[in-house]
């Protein structure tokens, strides 16, 4: 059989015509099957959703109780039927809850991966690799410039300039699911104990996470700060937030960003960022490639981001391989701007991934 029988792309979104879902489709179907919580992938209207209890659980936060007409909760690793279509999903390591969907049918076996990495991350579960058929892939830091520096050595660079200016509060944009919680425990293993303050757009994100027990520490309301515990504090808050207005009370801070697009030093210089803080929650050039190695696939998919260089490299690699050329993704970058310092709409937050 060809895998386009089984999962191929369309406007909506991957739809598997033998199942009769969609994966992460970007307008409401009457049935959805979610990779994690970011908006370019979880989107509110669907008939009935299937992602794990994490995910099910950010998109209520973000949309509301009523986010889809029926929910389905899928644990990791298992086994479940979609209308003779074998699903299981597994970690992603992208955010908490995140995962890649792995359908089986007829003796093919294709594998979603949504958004991933690879590597350690207290904040979501480790990425696993899952032997397939045809791997789909991500590319958003498909390019050999990307090579993302060890996380807690760049978060060193926060806190040495904490030694450096004690008395300038440090601004730290973080988008609000998953890159602002990533800092805030990469802080605390980096051996910072002194309370974190964030903006309240991510406030209830936070709390989930906490919920969900990884530590983060002792986390405060900005707002609900005197002006000297803001004095040299760390400041999380959504990208928009650092030349906005909300930013002024905190008199001269250090700007920092924490994502992997901080690479690009022009990037940084124009948005302002006098710390840039190489933390990205995809994978890199390297781990792109040991990741799509690893799933021994004979075909490669890639559905968003610098889709030309990774089809170049995996036809090097001995793989068949074709971009998608799907739209609406990899838009979570996209820093929606969030009401200065109040709770963010359910439906957006300003978060990213990137």
């Amino acid at each position: 059989m060809r895998p386009e029988e089984l999962l191929h792309s369309t406007p909506q979104g991957l739809y598997s015509p033998a199942g009769g879902f969609y994966i992460d489709p970007t307008r409401p179907v009457p049935r959805a099957l979610i990779t994690h919580g970011h908006s370019d992938h979880a989107r509110a209207g669907h008939g009935a959703v299937m992602a794990t209890r994490e995910t099910l659980d950010i998109m209520a936060i973000r949309y509301g109780e009523a986010f889809a007409g029926a929910t389905q909760v899928a644990p990791y690793g298992a086994r479940q039927e979609v209308n003779g279509v074998a699903v299981t999903f597994h970690p992603a390591g992208h955010i908490l809850g995140s995962a890649q969907i792995a359908l089986d049918w007829k003796g093919c076996t294709i594998v979603a991966s949504g958004d991933y990495k690879p590597g350690a991350d207290p904040t979501a579960a480790p990425f696993e690799p899952v032997r397939c058929h045809v791997f789909i892939s991500e590319a958003t830091f498909g390019l050999p410039v990307f090579r993302h520096p060890d996380p807690l050595k760049e978060t060193e660079k926060l806190t040495a300039s904490l030694a450096l200016f004690p008395e300038r509060a440090h601004l730290v944009g973080a988008y609000a699911l998953g890159k602002a919680q990533r800092v805030m425990a990469l802080l605390r293993a980096a051996g910072y104990t002194r309370p974190i303050l964030m903006h309240g757009a991510m406030e209830r994100l936070t709390a989930y996470y906490a919920a969900e027990g990884i530590d983060l520490g002792e986390v405060r309301l900005a707002r609900d700060a005197s002006p000297a515990e803001r004095a040299g504090a760390v400041v999380i808050c959504p990208p928009s937030a650092l030349g906005d207005v909300w930013s002024r009370r905190f008199g001269d801070p250090v700007t920092a960003f924490a994502s992997g697009w901080m690479r690009i030093r022009a990037r940084a210089r124009q948005n302002g960022v006098e710390l840039p803080l190489i933390l990205s929650d995809h994978a890199d050039w390297d781990d792109l490639q040991a990741a799509i190695l690893a799933t021994g696939c004979e075909e490669l998919w890639v559905t968003h981001g610098q889709e030309d260089a990774l089809v170049h490299w995996a036809g090097l690699a001995g793989l068949r391989a074709r971009p998608l050329h799907m739209v609406g993704y990899g838009e979570e970058e996209a820093d929606n701007a969030a009401a200065p310092d109040a709770p963010a709409p359910a439906a957006g937050d300003g978060e990213a991934s990137a």
